[in-house]
């Protein structure tokens, strides 16, 4: 009897040998095997447990139909639609532990979709000859994903493509036997921030919340990291938000690839979580190492942190831009939110001889910010710097209140 049951997807019109072979593998280690067909034109050597005409189906077509679409690209988003659905109410039933997917573009795109469909802690594997390429925009990728690039794999097997497949065959097994899911029993408070020579609030907050009865999970700002702490909130993740470090919605706006996509700031309000919210490094603007600095940040200093990010300073009207999105996006949330402005600082890169110290553009952000926030948004002003203790301490107060008040919900 196998322990963990493994979701493998596929086109298998033409690639039934290789998704076999994987198929293969996970048995041969003991797991069990679910398969679904995401082909369109073909069909599979032999049937699988979940065929192209199940997929169309719970996309709300056919098979017929996706056809006759119009062309590959809209066939395969209507099979995508439906193996995201598929595989939702499968793991849903308690069907399988995990999912590997393969594919070249066209079972990328649709892997993708599939595995944003999965809550968090879902091992998720896409085997792809464009693993981690350019192609690959950052918001597709969900939260957890894994993926192997499928070298040598574009028809046919061969040694140097089992390699791929095997490896990820072991990988999806073994993280279904070895991954402990959130279980929901704590409540979490979603945190963000940067390194503590950044942003120090977390190295106070943590254990003061932990003693509360809440676990802690701090999300780095640096995109990726925004993304999943925006995906975890999608899904009402988290009891209370403390997002106090903004950058990566002044990189959006900059056009940096260093963002944590276009709904950053939107789903803890969608999702009715409360938020107390600080502008913590809104001040500032990231590019990759790698990235050409757009032409109107060129005529600025920039800070090489390391090879992968440089980082310089928004000026006055572009900060006074972040705060009037940072303002509109806290507006539409559906629970309480609380702002909190230290206006002697919002990051340690702004302190004199920073890359970030510009008295009058700090000037300019802190007047835009005074008048941006409405209610039902709460805001506050106090007198100190982000990373001084009474930033901590007043963001706890809030919660502490919220907590005794009950917007804060322990179960």
């Amino acid at each position: 009897m196998a322990d963990k049951t493994i979701l493998v997807i596929g086109t298998y019109d033409t690639k039934n040998d290789e998704l076999d072979y994987m198929v293969e593998r996970i048995r041969h280690i003991g797991g069990g095997v679910l398969t679904m067909d995401v082909s369109v034109l073909g069909d599979p050597q032999n049937p699988t447990d979940y065929s192209k005409h199940n997929v169309a189906e719970a996309a709300g077509s056919s098979i017929e139909a996706v056809i006759d679409s119009g062309d590959e690209n809209s066939a395969m988003q209507i099979m995508a639609r439906g193996a995201s659905s598929l595989a939702r109410t499968l793991f849903g039933e308690g069907r399988f532990d995990g999912v590997v997917i393969l594919g070249g573009t066209m079972g990328t795109d649709l892997a993708l979709d599939v595995c944003r469909a999965l809550p968090i802690g879902v091992p998720k594997y896409v085997v792809s000859t464009v693993s981690f390429s350019p192609l690959i925009p950052p918001e597709r990728l969900s939260s957890d994903i894994q993926m192997i690039l499928w070298a040598g794999g574009l028809y046919g097997l061969n040694s140097i493509c089992k390699s791929s497949l095997s490896q990820a065959a072991g990988a999806v097994l073994g993280a279904a036997r070895a991954v402990e899911r959130p279980d929901g029993k704590t409540p979490i408070v979603g945190m963000t921030s940067l390194g503590t020579s950044c942003l120090k609030y977390q190295k106070f907050l943590k254990p003061e919340l932990e003693k509360r009865g809440f676990e802690v999970a701090v999300f780095h700002a640096t995109g990726m990291g925004g993304m999943a702490f925006e995906s975890v909130a999608a899904e009402g993740g988290f009891a209370c938000v403390m997002d106090f470090a903004l950058p990566e919605l002044g990189n959006l706006l900059a056009g940096s690839v260093i963002n944590g996509g276009s709904d950053r700031l939107l789903n803890a309000g969608r999702s009715g979580i409360p938020q107390i919210v600080a502008p913590g490094c809104l001040d500032l603007i990231d590019f990759a190492g790698w990235q050409e600095i757009p032409a109107q940040y060129q005529d600025r200093p920039f800070h090489e942190h390391n090879r992968l990010i440089k980082s310089s300073a928004l000026n006055g009207k572009e900060r006074r831009q972040t705060a009037r999105e940072m303002a509109s996006r806290l507006s539409k949330s559906k629970a309480p939110v609380h702002v909190i402005l230290p206006n002697r600082g919002v990051e340690e890169w702004d302190r004199e001889g920073g890359v970030a110290h510009d008295p009058q553009a700090f000037a300019e952000f802190l007047d835009e910010m005074r008048s941006a926030f409405k209610q039902p948004v709460r805001f506050e002003e106090i007198e100190c710097h982000i990373n001084d203790d009474a930033f901590a301490e007043r963001a706890l107060q809030i919660f502490d209140v919220w907590l005794d008040d009950g917007t804060i919900k322990t179960a």
